[in-house]
């Protein structure tokens, strides 16, 4: 009989917070030139996701990660592994259309959830890339969403 695996320990709330918000700077320092990569097959890659906000109208963007599936990007919506949606999907469910900045230049994107078994498919690939994603999962109360980036003309 196999042990249970402890549950992944991860860097304080601000700690997190304050990556994403170094890495959103350094993005807008460099005028773009750093801050966003393909995804390798091991890995995720990162880009930046541009939405409009559901309450104040005011463009609104994110530094996430993110996998190619075809021509479609996907994401999720893990808010750091903490509880609660994050603000960039609560601004898609409201506003779906936005745009996404990659490595390769800008992309228009409309964004729906996964489910079924397109969600258990693309979960396995996020699991392929990050071995601990189901412990992450489980520290939230709620199922973290798998957002589908569409390309749109």
């Amino acid at each position: 009989m196999s042990e249970p695996k402890a549950t992944p320990r991860l860097p304080p709330r601000w700690f997190i917070r304050g990556a994403w918000f170094a890495h959103r700077g350094l993005y807008r320092l460099t005028g773009g030139r750093l801050g966003l990569w393909r995804p390798k097959p091991s890995g995720w890659g990162a880009l930046r996701l541009s939405t409009v906000g559901r309450r104040t109208g005011v463009e609104r963007s994110v530094m996430v990660g993110y996998f190619e599936d075809g021509p479609n990007l996907v994401t999720m919506a893990m808010n750091g592994w903490d509880e609660g949606e994050p603000a960039w999907w609560l601004n898609l469910q409201a506003l779906p259309d936005a745009h996404v900045d990659l490595p390769d230049g800008p992309r228009l994107v409309t964004a729906r959830p996964a489910r079924g078994e397109e969600r258990d498919r693309l979960w396995s690939r996020w699991r392929e890339i990050d071995k601990n994603l189901d412990a992450y999962a489980a520290r939230r109360s709620t199922e973290t969403a798998v957002v589908i980036l569409e390309p749109r003309p």
